[in-house]
């Protein structure tokens, strides 16, 4: 069972993942990268995925664009997109995804329109002269300078900020209804990257797309996303409100991740311990060897989502509701 199930969506969910698990057999084991991670995403709704590396962001995105690497093993769960599991069925052209690194994103000896126009040739209507100038106005939208002469530039004569506006249009090229950002920002400036965040707002609500963001940035989190999931070695921690989870989080390592952020810290020591290997988890509780408030039971069963008072989900019976005299950071 998962340990994250939401409650049944008033209305159907776009993006709907159930109880998913994904494992990889390795020289050291069997790799359990996710385990039981459930979540909805409403259509035009705003959804981060943050944790550490290593606790499964990448690989959960992996599962819903329907690349996961060979071997990889899908032993429980659905991901359903517009009620159709897309694990056995993947889709293409009706979820668009901007990759991290803008500068690896582009083959560096083909001109950009040729790269963006052959993914619309295979997934979008038209002749390639309705995709031409469909690119172009794409280009505007994501306020790409030159936009008509683009197409025919090769990606060393774009900056690192424009490649990634050219990536986010060729994200919406095919007019999806779900867009997957791999922290697409990590490779910016900061001021590129506040300008490429607030892109993304405003083409999400102008066009009444979902989004389902990864990042580790917490700040970055909130300006792109009304809702967040904390994910920690292949499991969802906490889920909730954006605004709720990042003003009080309720799960230890929730507060303990928030804790580390640049304007929360007073030292540089982190969360102690690191996170387990995907080959190597520990029983119980994934977190318990880090956890300041772990119990004995921690360790001997894996525990229950709770739902508290401000509507999120929050897997630790002895979450910051139930010990509020404990401090956790």
């Amino acid at each position: 069972m998962s340990d994250m199930l939401p409650d049944p969506p008033e209305r159907q969910a776009l993006l709907s993942v159930r109880d998913l698990a994904v494992h990889i057999r390795t020289d050291a084991g069997l790799a359990r990268i996710l385990d039981g991670v459930s979540f909805d995403l409403p259509p035009g709704g705003t959804l981060g995925v943050v944790g550490e590396s290593g606790c499964g962001k990448s690989t959960l995105l992996r599962a819903i664009l329907g690349i996961l690497p060979k071997g990889a093993m899908v032993p429980s769960g659905q991901v359903l997109f517009q009620g159709e599991d897309i694990l056995r069925k993947p889709v293409r052209g009706r979820i668009g995804f901007i990759p991290q690194d803008p500068f690896r994103s582009l083959n560096p000896v083909f001109r950009a329109g040729d790269q963006l126009l052959e993914g619309m040739r295979r997934h979008a209507p038209g002749t390639r002269d309705d995709h031409r100038k469909k690119l172009i106005s794409l280009f505007n939208a994501v306020q790409l300078p030159d936009a008509h002469n683009a197409l025919d530039k090769y990606p060393h004569e774009f900056s690192g900020g424009q490649r990634q506006r050219l990536l986010i249009a060729a994200a919406l090229a095919c007019d999806p209804d779900l867009v997957v950002a791999d922290e697409p920002t990590t490779a910016l400036d900061v001021t590129t990257q506040r300008e490429i965040l607030a892109l993304l707002r405003g083409l999400t609500a102008e066009r009444n797309m979902a989004l389902l963001f990864v990042t580790h940035d917490f700040g970055v989190l909130s300006a792109v996303c009304e809702d967040v999931a904390v994910l920690y070695a292949g499991r969802v921690a906490e889920l909730g409100p954006t605004g709720n989870v990042l003003a009080d989080p309720r799960h230890p390592y929730a507060r303990m991740l928030l804790a580390c952020h640049p304007d929360r810290a007073t030292d540089l020591i982190g969360i102690p311990g690191t996170v387990p290997a995907a080959t190597a988890q520990p029983p119980g509780c994934r977190f318990h060897p880090r956890c300041p408030i772990a119990r004995p039971s921690c360790a001997r069963s894996v525990p229950e989502a709770v739902r508290i008072f401000d509507g999120s989900r929050v897997a630790c019976p002895f979450h910051a509701d139930a010990l509020p005299e404990v401090a956790l950071v």
